[in-house]
């Protein structure tokens, strides 16, 4: 399997790519008031208004820092329900490399983090661990209404 690799807070984490549509530089934004801290903005995706979710923000509770390697990950957000999906934009620090890892090579935490469902298992390599995310558990169901469509 390829994973795309980013960090948070020094800290790696992986996305499998089946999940990504595409990486883009930083776009500018458009603010959406009253929105929570964690949402960045809405960006037009080739004719589509797209909202982008800061994993800093959402994460570890400070933005992510605008580098040149830090980028918006967009990707196909369904939210637990399958048949309610859009495309999200996820904003991350040092969207540089991949890497191949075999499913066997994922590591079980066996610990459930009741605030970050999204926390998934994990790789060892020789510079550490890897944290997978599960995007479809990044929000909450009462969060989501930010991202998927309306019945």
């Amino acid at each position: 399997m390829l994973l795309l690799l980013f960090y948070i807070n020094n800290q790696r984490y992986a996305l499998a790519s089946q999940q990504v549509i595409e990486v883009l530089p930083l776009v500018s934004l458009n603010i959406l008031p009253h929105a929570p801290d964690y949402f960045a903005g809405v960006f037009n995706y080739r004719g589509q208004v797209v909202p982008v979710l800061d994993l800093c923000q959402l994460m570890s509770g400070k933005p992510c820092s605008q580098h040149l390697s830090s980028r918006i990950i967009l990707v196909n957000y369904w939210g637990g329900d399958v048949a309610k999906s859009s495309v999200v934009g996820l904003m991350a620090e040092r969207v540089v490399e991949t890497l191949h890892k075999s499913n066997t090579e994922l590591v079980d935490t066996n610990v459930q983090i009741g605030a970050a469902p999204y926390l998934g298992k994990m790789i060892l390599d020789e510079q550490g661990m890897i944290q997978c995310l599960r995007i479809e558990y990044l929000l909450s169901e009462s969060e989501q209404v930010y991202l998927l469509p309306a019945n």
